[in-house]
């Protein structure tokens, strides 16, 4: 076993382990992922799987009425061991997330479906580096305040009879909308170089 072992831990770390992580690294974009008040932790490694595929690194994760879980504790099946690969910081209001998220300079967006909000496809993430995508409990969507305070807010337009989608798929359509209109000058969004060389070697110990 200890030689197994050991034949493992030096085939992770192999010039071709090192140039994945390094291309994961380049493909890792300035922009957080919000989660309040989630109530099922599988519905969070579902949108966990999705922030590692498009490239958003980090996720706040809000637990002021739900039971706290660790994400990074949780299986491996929704999120396909997406979640060794993350970063995650928890906070126990939204108010207090909220606080965070402005003193780093990050606007929010949060996903509603209300008079005010606009559609997804409207808004152009090529104005601001830091944005912060803020996803709500899966029957309650987001709280009054995460609403309130939000600098900007969000829905994905329906065109069938049903009228909302499920929170993994609300999350990767949006992520997915970031990175597509992101695609075209992807440099200018990458995270800054000192970020990257933390990472990249934060990562080749995970």
């Amino acid at each position: 076993m200890t030689i197994n072992f050991a034949i493992f831990y030096l085939m992770e770390r192999t010039p071709e382990r090192s140039e994945k992580v390094k291309r994961v690294v380049n493909n890792r974009q300035q922009g957080i992922i919000v989660l309040e008040d989630i109530h099922d932790p599988h519905n969070a490694q579902a949108v966990i799987r999705s922030c590692d595929c498009f490239g958003f690194h980090t996720v706040y994760i809000i637990f002021e009425n739900e039971k706290q879980f660790n994400a990074t504790k949780m299986g491996k099946l929704a999120s396909s061991s997406a979640n060794k690969w993350l970063d995650y910081k928890y906070f126990s209001s939204t108010e207090e997330c909220y606080k965070e998220l402005k003193k780093q300079g990050y606007k929010t967006y949060a996903t509603i479906l209300d008079k005010e909000a606009r559609s997804l496809y409207d808004y152009n993430f090529t104005e601001t580096k830091k944005i912060a995508l803020v996803f709500g409990n899966e029957h309650a969507g987001i709280s009054e305040y995460a609403a309130k305070n939000a600098d900007h807010k969000l829905y994905i337009p329906m065109h069938g009879m049903i009228q909302s989608l499920n929170l993994s798929v609300t999350a990767a359509i949006c992520m997915f909308e970031v990175t597509r209109q992101r695609q075209e000058n992807f440099s200018e969004f990458q995270l800054e170089e000192q970020a990257q060389e933390r990472l990249f070697a934060e990562l080749l110990k995970r």
